[in-house]
């Protein structure tokens, strides 16, 4: 029930018996408002300061914009108000313009004690004003040749360190090993030890080689994060490179959609690095389940989305699985988008990973490959013998008891947990 509390314009803002209309973006906020001020209060704060509105009824408020361009706070649920926006307030196709709009300057009102963001679902007409993954699920199937089954990655460790000639040849010996993906982590872009351009040259020539040697297709995912972003995705196609990451949070939605504009035909890899400073609280910011929807969006292709409780990442099972649901959807049109489980990932856990998320979705280990007893090689080949033992319905052990890499993947891991 939506209470009526003060008089004015701000009582537009609130209406029980509004039902949302097909064009209407529809926001979810959980709120807790401050010590002292009423729930309806708070709500029809909320509402006018994410539109039309202000703290106060003002002179130049015109009785047409009010019926054209006011929201409707329609359901108040203990402390979870939905709100129901004209299309006709948000810009089509920016996603900068949305999050300023219902993630913004509400979230510094001292009327409120905490205010999350839970979800943002858009009508049809918005929607399609995004143009979304170029690729998505489908597009990178048909790429790598892989119709069916989960992928897997690493991630290319130390995270900083390595010269381009090393990092070139840890990707090597994953992908050789069974690896359909490696990855740059976040924080590598262009250092004076590791230059962009010429990892991408070593990188590209180690991606051919595993390639030819191995009969599969490979994603080498470098990236290109920064001010020259657009830059150093045309040199990885230049260069003959097929996907490219972002640092999604760092970059900026107004980022990825210069960058997918710009039609490079790679895979746009999304890396959420960042996203725990406003999604880890339960209580107050913004929902990963946002920042996901957001990302598709605005053109990614893959995107972490957390291991659904299992590995190293916050993130409950039920949480992961519903942002997985959002992102693979239907969505008016909007390719699916492939999910990243990674973080703290073995061997061991592969298994449950793929029960939780489902077959579309890349699962990445960064120590679960390079911390095998063994070396880099034999982790690669342990998670591949994983997943081949997963998707044909065999139990690990069965497999290890065959494949000496496994064995000893599962007997370090399974000791130290």
């Amino acid at each position: 029930r939506c209470p009526n509390e003060s008089g004015g314009m701000m009582a537009g803002y609130m209406d029980a018996r509004y039902a949302p209309k097909e064009d209407d973006v529809v926001c979810t906020f959980r709120m807790k408002n401050a010590r002292g001020v009423s729930t309806g209060y708070a709500v029809q704060q909320l509402v006018a300061e994410s539109s039309i509105g202000t703290w106060t009824d003002i002179a130049t408020m015109k009785p047409e914009i009010a019926r054209k361009l006011g929201p409707k706070a329609f359901s108040l649920r203990g402390g979870v108000v939905k709100v129901a926006y004209p299309a006709d307030d948000f810009e089509p196709g920016n996603a900068s313009q949305i999050w300023s709009a219902v993630c913004g300057n509400i979230f510094g009102m001292k009327i409120l004690d905490s205010l999350r963001v839970e979800d943002i679902e858009l009508p049809k007409k918005l929607a399609r004003s995004f143009k979304g993954p170029a690729l998505g699920v489908p597009g990178i199937r048909r790429m790598l040749g892989v119709p069916k089954r989960p992928l897997v990655g690493t991630i290319v460790k130390p995270k900083v360190g390595l010269n381009e000639r090393e990092h070139a040849h840890v990707a090597y010996e994953a992908w050789a090993n069974g690896l359909d993906l490696v990855k740059d982590d976040e924080n590598l872009c262009s250092m004076s030890f590791n230059r962009f351009e010429k990892r991408v040259v070593e990188v590209l020539k180690a991606r051919e080689r595993a390639e030819r040697e191995t009969g599969e297709k490979k994603l080498a995912v470098l990236n290109v994060s920064g001010p020259k972003m657009l830059q150093r995705a045309e040199f990885i196609r230049e260069h003959g490179g097929n996907a490219a990451m972002v640092d999604i949070i760092s970059c900026g939605w107004a980022g990825l959609q210069m960058l997918r504009n710009a039609e490079t035909g790679l895979v746009m890899h999304g890396h959420r690095a960042g996203h725990a400073a406003f999604t880890r609280n339960r209580e107050h910011g913004i929902a990963m389940m946002v920042v996901a929807k957001t990302a598709r969006w605005c053109g990614i292709d893959t995107l972490h989305i957390g291991t659904a409780d299992i590995g190293k990442m916050e993130g409950g099972s039920d949480e992961v699985v519903a942002v997985r649901g959002a992102i693979q959807r239907d969505e008016f049109g909007l390719k699916p988008v492939f999910a990243v489980a990674s973080g703290g990932l073995h061997p061991a856990l592969l298994p449950g990973v793929i029960e939780r998320l489902g077959g579309d979705v890349v699962v990445q280990f960064g120590g679960g490959v390079h911390g095998h007893p063994r070396g880099t090689a034999a982790g690669a080949r342990a998670v591949r013998q994983a997943l081949d033992a997963t998707v044909e319905g065999e139990t690990l052990d069965a497999v290890a008891a065959r494949h000496w890499e496994l064995r000893e993947a599962l007997e370090k891991w399974r000791r130290n947990g």
